[in-house]
């Protein structure tokens, strides 16, 4: 009975200190220092040793220049026994708010001179300096300290303090030393590094850590200067003086992977370096001993020609597809051949139905959960192509029932409410949609909140749901590659739904599709409808993104640019944009980019 007592009365009162903290925090974090200094002086009298709380005490006194009262509770603090070393920085700090250099500097000295009896202090009293921004004496601590004991390393803490000095060539060379003497790991070094790393090569920064590599891979050829120096002309977008690294390192890596090879031919791809992409692949495809990767490299490969393939080439790419399939066959291994093919089949010949024998003969293999449900997304992709609405729901919905947790049972799920949208089942297809709100994926969840919005907003307006099923139409002639006729109906409902919700989306499609054209002008024309007519509508920040890479990346206005991705970063900061647009920004303004 007593012992349930005692703990009912620490648990009631844990649960009040709990709450002082959290008021502390917040009113600090607010601003409101007379608020906070009430809590922060009750907490650190019953909490003697935690130093968090004798920190918020300072701070607030300082932030209400109380500075007699941090003094006199620091000298409390000093004269009890064993004080920690960093009270002295603490006490220096203050007297240097008080624009007495003197005094600070002599409790400084007193606190470097705590680390010639013991070496330990160095981290902790580096750290407080470091704090303060006093960085000359937080290297004087850090070195002083591994001076006296070879066995500290605090290396890496001095890099990151000659980049705050802005020694950009001593923090390069002490993170390359600690990479080299295997200290820490390569990616802690590029996370740090990039700090300071932007997309231009001339920048200064760049160069210097340029120069440093060359200079260090003709002292000392090892592998590891090739690496970091790919590294930085992939951050440099100079795809081909990247290849050669890699190609490289590949040579003098007896019995390596391609892995490091796919990885800059995927990226390159994503930027639109097919050039350079080809000619990683084709190098992959040659040098590779395993049959898997060598096909991968091919259908890279391929993908690379249908970009700019006109309808008179797809037959021949038709037969690279089928010598293909001649060489490897149908097996579990080679399945993205048949998805591929099966494609091709659909959305670039409009044959869907050797597509889907194909697919569903593939499903007929011996394989795991996982690639039956690749299969079936191919599947139904292709079902819902040739207007078999039921029956890709049906393939959607065994992954989603199989796979409820996983990015590709949400995917599922998300392609349930697309087909159901098609069909003109608006009601099915917003059930699925709330579910998806919440998913993993932010960008599955951002296409579900768009497709919710638009057809939530359109059915209030107009229960007969005319313009809705018009433009469901219009997007389903988008799906199938029929852009012109996709065009056609979208301008069907701008002509003849004005002053409607669906103009906004009929506009930001229409403009979508004209890009895929390559008609620029005229998507550039439609997104500057929405931002004047639909400022502020749901789709504004939509069309501010779309215009800033459409100057940034195609018309090559970059002070436009700037102006529309500006207008996210300050007007839609809960935009699913606001991330890019705001490193955009950065990049054109010529920042270094985290």
């Amino acid at each position: 009975m007593r012992f349930s007592f005692f703990l009912l009365a620490f648990l009631f009162f844990s649960g009040i200190s709990a709450q002082e903290d959290f008021l502390a925090k917040q009113y600090f974090a607010d601003g409101d220092f007379e608020k906070a200094v009430v809590f922060y002086e009750k907490l650190a009298k019953e909490n003697p040793r935690r130093t968090d709380y004798l920190q918020g005490l300072i701070a607030c006194y300082q932030q209400l220049e109380r500075y007699d009262d941090v003094e006199a509770y620091l000298t409390e603090q000093l004269n009890q026994r064993n004080p920690h070393p960093t009270l002295l920085i603490e006490m220096g700090y203050n007297y240097s708010l008080q624009d007495l250099p003197d005094k600070a500097d002599e409790y400084y000295d007193k606190a470097l001179r705590f680390i010639e009896e013991n070496p330990n202090y160095g981290y902790a009293l580096g750290y407080q300096f470091q704090k303060y921004t006093l960085l000359d004496r937080a290297i004087a601590a850090l070195e002083k300290a591994m001076e006296l004991n070879p066995t500290l390393d605090y290396n890496y803490q001095l890099a990151r303090i000659y980049g705050e000095q802005g020694d950009i060539e001593r923090m390069y060379n002490s993170y390359l030393e600690l990479l080299m003497n295997n200290k820490t790991s390569k990616s802690n070094i590029l996370r740090s590094i990039d700090d300071f790393i932007t997309q231009d090569p001339e920048d200064v920064n760049n160069q210097t850590l340029r120069v440093l590599l060359l200079q260090k891979a003709q002292k000392n050829p090892d592998v590891l200067w090739n690496e970091l120096l790919s590294w930085l002309f992939v951050k440099q977008k100079q795809f081909s003086s990247a290849f050669r690294q890699e190609k490289a390192i590949f040579k003098r890596m007896e019995g390596s992977s391609t892995g490091r090879l796919e990885n800059l031919g995927a990226v390159a791809l994503e930027e639109n370096e097919n050039q350079v992409a080809k000619e990683i692949f084709e190098y992959i495809k040659d040098v590779s001993t395993d049959p898997i990767v060598q096909l991968n490299a091919e259908l890279h490969l391929i993908d690379i020609v249908l970009e700019e393939a006109g309808k008179n080439q797809l037959d021949n790419i038709q037969k690279q597809y089928e010598a293909l399939i001649d060489q490897y066959g149908y097996q579990t291994q080679t399945l993205q051949l048949q998805v591929a093919y099966s494609r091709f089949l659909t959305f670039k010949k409009d044959d869907p139905v050797p597509a889907i024998e194909l697919l569903k003969n593939s499903l007929e293999l011996p394989m795991n959960e996982r690639s039956k449900a690749y299969i079936k997304l191919a599947l139904g992709d292709i079902l819902v192509y040739d207007r078999r609405f039921n029956e890709a729901l049906i393939y959607f919905s065994q992954i989603q029932d199989k796979l409820k947790n996983d990015v590709m049972g949400q995917d599922a799920r998300y392609k349930v409410a697309e087909t159901s949208f098609y069909k003109g089942d608006f009601d099915w297809a917003l059930t699925q949609l709330k579910v998806l709100r919440g998913s993993t994926s932010q960008l599955i969840a951002n296409d579900a909140m768009q497709l919710s919005l638009l057809i939530s907003d359109n059915s209030l307006e107009d229960s007969t749901q005319t313009a809705l099923k018009k433009y469901a139409r219009a997007d389903f002639l988008a799906y199938q590659n029929k852009t012109d006729d996709a065009i056609t109906a979208l301008d069907d409902i701008l002509q003849n739904h004005k002053g409607e919700k669906i103009e906004d989306e009929a506009l930001l499609k229409q403009a979508q599709l004209y890009e895929s054209k390559k008609e620029y002008e005229k998507a550039e024309l439609n997104y500057l409808k929405i931002v004047e007519f639909y400022g502020n509508g749901i789709l504004a920040d939509d069309a501010y993104f779309a215009l800033g890479e459409l100057y940034r990346n195609v018309l090559n206005e970059k002070e436009k640019a700037k102006t529309y991705y500006e207008r996210i970063i300050y007007d839609y900061q809960d935009s699913y944009y606001f991330p890019q647009a705001r490193k955009n920004f950065r990049l054109l303004r010529g920042d270094a980019i985290n």
